[in-house]
């Protein structure tokens, strides 16, 4: 199974506040993240991480990754410094990039930690999934859909996920059918 999710924050009290998490601590909220994650994610799933893992250091960074389940792949974000001294982990990761696309069953997925407003093959059917805007007016409707109803642009948040991972076949069941509740 392939899985999208951003905007963890491991280990950040204060976005416990800014997004109005329903954790006392910040090590309640991390054991929530990383079970949740583990309930949802084999070992042998692909997990893309579309920024904000973690404002830890890269020690940090290295024993959160440890604890969850499948490979994964970062799509760096804006709070992601522990990258900066990552090179004694690079393993943690099949790969860390700043934008990626690829297709599955025919559909073009777009990744990005920022929302864009149009996206390589926007036209034609593509889907843009991004992070960052958290659950904020900005994310748009309850699910953090962009443009409206009909948006194939789909904010992977774990905020608006029930804090994990969301599925690819969620993904598109939101997009196929311009849902926003799941």
């Amino acid at each position: 199974m392939i899985y999208f999710t951003a905007d963890l924050h491991f280990g950040h009290a204060n976005i416990i506040r800014h997004c109005n998490r329903p954790f006392p601590s910040a090590d309640k909220m991390d054991a929530a993240l990383i079970r949740n994650w583990n309930a949802a994610v084999n070992p042998k799933d692909d997990v893309y991480i579309l920024g904000d893992l973690t404002m830890a250091p890269a020690e940090e960074a290295h024993d959160y990754l440890l604890r969850l389940n499948g490979r994964k792949y970062l799509i760096r974000g804006n709070h992601d410094k522990f990258l900066n001294g990552f090179e004694p982990f690079a393993d943690d990761f099949v790969w860390v990039k700043d934008y990626f696309a690829f297709k599955h069953n025919g559909v073009k997925y777009v990744l990005f930690h920022y929302p864009i407003a149009e996206w390589a093959g926007f036209f034609g059917g593509a889907v843009h999934l991004y992070g960052h805007v958290h659950n904020s007016e900005l994310s748009g409707q309850r699910l953090g859909r962009l443009y409206g109803k009909n948006s194939r642009a789909i904010n992977v948040g774990t905020d608006l996920h029930g804090f994990r991972p969301v599925s690819i076949d969620k993904i598109n069941a939101l997009a196929g059918a311009g849902e926003t509740e799941g």
